[in-house]
């Protein structure tokens, strides 16, 4: 059984970083879009960023681009979202999502494996 293990949310201050690391066991990333979405309270679960594991290509949301960067680590068969420049309007739930899917897609229902999520609060 596949499963996705998020880490690294926390309560930072606004303009400040953190790095969130999602690892996968049961299941390796090598064909997958991996993405990072996130929920704030009362809202839909939004798009944040995705890699396309076998080319490293990402693709972000354009309320994050320019702050957010993803990567990946074959070795450890991990994905990072490294958060920069923190907002208030950030603070969410951030899950980490994969699948086998053709192409880079943005909508949350088109990935079959999803982690329990990481709380992110940016205090201003």
């Amino acid at each position: 059984q596949a499963q996705l293990v998020e880490s690294g949310g926390g309560l930072v201050q606004a303009g400040g970083s953190l790095r969130l690391s999602c690892a996968a066991s049961g299941r390796t990333f090598s064909r997958d879009v991996v993405g990072w979405f996130r929920q704030a309270p009362g809202k839909e679960r939004e798009f944040v960023a995705a890699i396309v594991w076998l080319s490293g290509t990402t693709y972000y949301a354009d309320c994050v681009k320019g702050r957010f960067t993803m990567s990946r680590d074959n070795a450890k068969n991990t994905v990072y979202l490294q958060m920069a420049s923190l907002k208030s309007e950030d603070t969410a739930v951030y899950y980490c999502a994969a699948g086998r899917l053709p192409l880079l897609v943005v909508t949350p229902t088109a990935y079959d494996y999803w982690g329990q999520g990481t709380q992110v609060t940016v205090s201003s």
